[in-house]
């Protein structure tokens, strides 16, 4: 009897968590902070306690109308909202915080299988390969695969699409849809999409998507940039501009990963490859390597690497990840998105 009472509030105190999880930053009125001073945090793209955490006194600084003292004074009623649970917390606690992480499939039983069962939540998967690889492809059918329920009563949710190379394709949507028995127009009215023309552009997007994630809290379940670097490689050109763009590259990848922890959300992100001119002289087997440098390597929790097999055929292989071992899987890209190879 009491180990049954003991599960039911241990059962209680995560479903407080989860209620927990999306805090508005309208509480702060409670600790002093006008209505104004937070209308101005949300036009920054800071939506709820968790995004507050995750800012800078220099940045908050930086946003207009908001002096130091307000700043500090947003700083003492954040301490008072997060009381003695901020800062540490148990292994055993946040491994109850991990239970809302969800899985999106991919369409391929085998790629789910390389990747601990999908696409995970409140982490950045990147992939990688050279084109016609199945890049886009792969970001096309995680659009409709999203949207199905899952395993551990994941519900299915909306996805936004950020375009930087012009490769999005709505009517692609379709057959895949068909495919998993889903309406098509109801696929198509779950996707909101986006055209990113410049790498300055594709950040402040990003303020865009907390505003819309706030907007409908719990509803939208994954991010996709298609591709993270293109317009990067545009608009910072030669040696001379290289250290700029891997700040910027930094703070979009940051901000990236705080929307998926903050909103609880899947990021996934593709990349293109370079030649490596030095790969001949270390005796490299394969000379192309992923670009934008040690910045996204640290960055993305899970990168993927994506090369051409037979036809049809795509080869997926672990090529970093925290908790996955290094491992092939090999899918196809079929009129109906990604699914299994077959013999």
């Amino acid at each position: 009897m009491a180990a049954c009472m003991e599960q039911k509030e241990g059962e209680a105190s995560l479903y407080e968590t989860e209620d927990d999880f999306f805090q508005d930053v309208d509480l702060l009125q409670n600790h002093g902070i006008n209505m104004a001073d937070i209308k101005k945090l949300k036009s920054a793209g800071i939506c709820t306690i968790r995004g507050l955490q995750m800012i800078t006194k220099k940045k908050l600084c930086a946003i207009k109308g908001l002096s130091e003292a307000k700043v500090e004074k947003i700083k003492e009623g954040l301490m008072k909202i997060g009381g003695s649970g901020a800062g540490f917390c148990t292994a055993l606690e946040a491994s109850v915080k991990r239970k809302q992480v969800f899985r999106v499939s991919t369409g391929s039983m085998e790629l789910n299988k390389l990747m601990g069962g999908g696409l995970e939540s409140m982490a950045i998967t990147e992939a990688f390969g050279e084109f016609r690889t199945g890049k886009t492809q792969l970001s096309h059918t995680l659009c409709v695969t999203t949207q199905l329920p899952g395993d551990n009563g994941y519900s299915g949710g909306k996805v936004i699409y950020i375009d930087t190379e012009n490769t999005f394709r709505p009517d692609r949507l379709r057959p895949i849809a068909d495919r998993f028995n889903l309406d098509q127009e109801a696929v198509l009215d779950n996707v909101l999409y986006t055209r990113a023309y410049t790498s300055d552009q594709q950040m402040e997007l990003l303020d865009l998507v907390c505003a819309k994630l706030h907007e409908e809290i719990g509803i939208f379940k994954l991010l996709i940039v298609d591709s993270i670097m293109a317009l990067f490689r545009v608009d910072y050109s030669g040696r001379g501009e290289l250290a700029d763009r891997q700040q910027q590259l930094a703070q979009m990848m940051s901000k990236l990963q705080k929307i998926s922890e903050e909103y609880n959300i899947a990021v996934f992100i593709t990349n293109q490859m370079t030649a490596d001119p030095g790969a001949s002289l270390s005796f490299q087997v394969d000379p192309k390597k992923p670009i934008g440098g040690n910045i996204i390597a640290h960055a993305s929790t899970t990168r993927i690497a994506l090369r051409k097999g037979r036809g049809e055929m795509r080869i997926a292989k672990i090529y970093d990840s925290p908790d996955l071992p290094e491992n092939e899987a090999t899918f196809s890209i079929t009129s109906a998105g990604c699914d299994d190879a077959k013999d």
